[in-house]
């Protein structure tokens, strides 16, 4: 038993949403797609699981947040999908691939061939067990993955009201979880090894910035430790947990955010893979011409600075999708990735973004006492990256402009005294030429091109022309 189709989509997640609608719009014929996702619902934004999903007041559920609401575009219902002639596969695991003979073998034993297939398998999450300890499947446990993971978490949380949370892991889903125990009115305590929450991406002082935020609400932090093992009752559930310090937290539940790891197991020996995901080239294509990669399993090139690098957001998510679609549909049209890498959160009252790469030195502004402050990162006299805290559309546009222009730097503590004015200045600069010192600052902008500047340049051409046909006669008289 087998069915055939041009183009066929592996995973289900926020990628494969995007790149249907990017498929409709370039017209793809009815009959042509194949979407394949393990779990039993149409795509969805998977952002919202952490967020409006977890409310206790009037929650986000299904349809409401199917793909693609998140980038202000059509919802992409069951319906949509069968009136665009798209077929979905759902609740389907894929067993095998072989990408020489382009085909999958899904559990149930059937063959589903293809002539491009987009991986957009994303990502699972990691468990304990992987670090040795044993308790993941204890109800009161919690991981937040998927759409069957947010289900679990709600009715534990809905079970725990007033109750103790113990969250595992400082990072994205320990923070914006942490926030939403909080609203449901559940004690909280996030206990990382590291020295600060989001330790990935923030610095010192804007991490302290978020956790005196998070201590004011009555989240306690416990960091430079990690979780050894569980204490349970006779019914199986956490009662408490123990930590390598030697302390131990009563718990009622448990949420554990400890990372991810890419889907890419059925195509290792038969894909080349790097950074932990799959290596793909500027136009999302992998080592086999007829397979592309998006999203967390896709290992891309990032053109502005010129490395490989595997990008773990909803943002480059939805951006891949779309750009491997035209490049497959239009390939001559159909420039490299230029991906600007983008991350962003929204918990309690706030809402952060971040552009570039938080490497070098960064140089905060703003008013950290406030609502509205950020940061600047400086490599090898370029800025990299930017980071803002409580800004306007505009003020986001920004930062990523200038991120994208890597403006040199000379002077940082100009930098942090103009703080978000230089990127609203810079972003609105004309086109660049080489740099050039701005008056009363050692701050280092680019001078625009101005008409003067093309003018100057034909005079002295058409002076050199002159001369050169003045000294040839010259010569020929000589």
């Amino acid at each position: 038993m087998g069915r055939a189709f041009v183009y066929v989509i592996l995973g289900g997640g926020v990628a494969a949403g995007y790149a249907a609608l990017e498929f409709t719009k370039r017209g793809v014929s009815h009959g042509e797609l194949c979407i394949i996702s393990e779990e039993p619902v149409a795509p969805y934004e998977r952002p919202a699981l952490s967020k409006g999903f977890l409310l206790p007041e009037s929650p986000a559920r299904l349809p409401s947040f199917h793909t693609c609401v998140g980038s202000n575009e059509e919802r992409l219902t069951p319906k949509w999908y069968k009136e665009h002639g798209i077929e979905l596969v759902l609740g389907t695991q894929v067993k095998s691939a072989d990408v020489r003979r382009k085909k999958l073998l899904t559990a149930t034993g059937e063959t589903i061939s293809y002539k491009i297939l987009i991986i957009a398998s994303g990502a699972q999450a990691l468990k304990l067990e992987e670090f040795g300890v044993s308790g993941s499947e204890a109800v009161n446990v919690c991981y937040l993955r998927d759409l069957a993971d947010a289900n679990s978490l709600v009715n534990v949380m809905q079970s725990c009201a007033g109750g103790n949370a113990v969250v595992i892991g400082g990072g994205y889903i320990g923070m914006e979880c942490a926030a939403s125990l909080v609203i449901n009115k559940i004690n909280v305590i996030m206990v990382f090894p590291e020295v600060h929450c989001m330790a990935r991406l923030f610095t010192p002082k804007i991490a302290s910035y978020y956790e005196d935020y998070y201590q004011s609400k009555g989240v306690k932090f416990i960091k430079g430790t990690v979780l050894s093992s569980f204490e349970f009752d006779s019914s199986g559930k956490v009662t408490a947990v123990n930590l390598r310090d030697g302390s131990q937290l009563r718990a009622d539940m448990v949420v554990v955010g400890i990372g991810i790891r890419p889907n890419t197991s059925l195509f290792e020996g038969q894909l080349t893979l790097e950074k932990g995901g799959i290596k793909v080239n500027g136009k999302l294509q992998t080592s086999n011409n007829s397979v592309y990669a998006v999203g967390d399993v896709a290992a891309f090139p990032v053109k502005l600075f010129g490395e490989t690098r595997r990008l773990e957001h909803v943002d480059s998510a939805r951006k891949s999708a779309k750009h491997a679609v035209a490049a497959i549909l239009e390939p001559e049209k159909t420039g490299e990735f230029d991906y600007l890498p983008f991350f962003y959160s929204r918990v309690f009252a706030f809402s952060w973004q971040f552009y570039g790469d938080n490497v070098g030195e960064a140089v905060h502004f703003g008013d950290y006492t406030g609502s509205t402050f950020g940061a600047y990162w400086i490599s090898k006299g370029h800025l990299v990256g930017s980071f803002l805290e409580g800004g306007t559309k505009e003020e986001y546009e920004a930062i990523a402009n200038a991120t994208r222009l890597k403006p040199a730097i000379e002077d940082l503590a100009e930098l942090g005294r103009q703080g978000l004015n230089f990127a609203l200045t810079v972003s609105k600069k004309p086109q660049l030429t080489p740099p050039i010192e701005v008056s009363s600052s050692s701050l280092v902008l680019e001078k625009p091109v101005y008409t003067w500047h093309a003018t100057a340049v034909v005079v002295l051409a058409a002076s050199i022309a002159a001369f050169a046909y003045w000294y040839g006669r010259r010569r020929r008289r000589w």
